[in-house]
């Protein structure tokens, strides 16, 4: 089983060289929704910042209950989008420019709430709203599924799921294993690595702008 405190240790050079020819000069926008996994979205946006890649962090209002803004400000050296009428672009209010010039989006944690308003076409926060905006057709946008095993087996998660695919979102994960509810089994967001290479498979995938 994979040591939790491993996945948050400084990457080696070895693994930032690795990854760079991917990501290096890429816009990637990560998303972080409300749940205890969104730690380890701060070791994938310190990871692709010193890769090289351009990064921009959207935090659901839940999201920042667990992790603060400046923790994701400071690893992207970017402002955080935290709310629809922060505009950190004055010639962007709603957010289309950010969402166009976008190489990709990798949303972790996903949270079951996030499934249903993807699914339904919600654009209420921050993250769903600049989501609306992305051409999946172009821009590729993964979802890094966490929750409890027993939220995963919901009906209305596995009928969201399905909309979801049929709708061009990409899935990572989740893996299966012990998760912070103390419940062990599947719904658990996959590790910073597993994520990192999705959104490295994902930009180099993709022409150079």
């Amino acid at each position: 089983m994979t040591d939790p405190l491993a996945s948050s240790a400084p990457a080696s050079a070895a693994e930032n060289v690795s990854l760079r020819p991917h990501v290096e000069g890429r816009e990637v926008l990560v998303c972080v929704c409300g749940g205890i996994a969104a730690y380890k979205t701060a070791t994938v946006v310190s990871r692709l910042a010193q890769a090289g890649a351009r990064v921009t962090v959207a935090m659901t209002p839940a999201a920042t209950r667990f992790v603060a803004p400046l923790t994701f400000q400071a690893l992207s050296a970017r402002p955080v989008h935290v709310s629809p009428w922060d505009h950190h672009d004055a010639m962007d209010p709603q957010h289309i420019a950010l969402a166009n010039r976008l190489d990709t989006v990798l949303v972790a944690p996903c949270t079951m709430d996030c499934l249903a308003r993807l699914a339904t076409g919600r654009a209420d926060d921050v993250v769903s709203l600049i989501l609306s905006a992305v051409d999946r057709t172009k821009t590729p946008v993964l979802l890094a599924p966490a929750m409890n095993v027993v939220m995963w087996n919901q009906p209305a998660t596995r009928r969201n799921l399905t909309t979801l695919e049929a709708d061009g979102f990409r899935f990572v994960g989740p893996g299966s294993g012990w998760q912070a509810c103390r419940e062990v089994g599947e719904g658990r967001m996959s590790e910073p690595e597993e994520l990192l290479a999705a959104v490295a498979h994902a930009c180099g995938g993709r022409p150079r702008r």
